[in-house]
């Protein structure tokens, strides 16, 4: 039985490691489907296990928060980003020189 795509991006936001961050094209890449970011998104705003799989560790291309993060928009998402010791070059952009995950 094939894996559904939701379950393959979940597996793979999970590997994120505190202190980093991935973005949604990266891990659409990951899972096999480069052009699939904004599904990538869609699985993270449905995600059935918050604070298992760390959809906080997502942001956009350019390093940006989610403005619809499930846990309570882009402050909320900075709030929990700034405890794992993730530095920001602005008020809702991650540095990605220094936080972006590489698998």
């Amino acid at each position: 039985m094939k894996r559904g795509f939701f379950a393959k991006v979940y597996d793979v936001v999970r590997r994120i490691p505190l202190g980093k961050v991935a973005t949604y094209g990266q891990i659409a890449r990951i899972v096999g489907e480069p052009r699939a970011a904004r599904q990538v998104g869609w699985a993270l705003h449905v995600n059935p296990e918050p604070f298992v799989v760390p959809c906080h560790r997502v942001v956009n291309r350019e390093g940006r928060l989610s403005g619809a993060f499930a846990f309570g928009g882009a402050d909320a998402q900075r709030y929990l980003l700034m405890n794992e010791g993730v530095q920001f070059v602005a008020d809702d952009v991650v540095d990605l020189q220094k936080h972006l995950w590489e698998e």
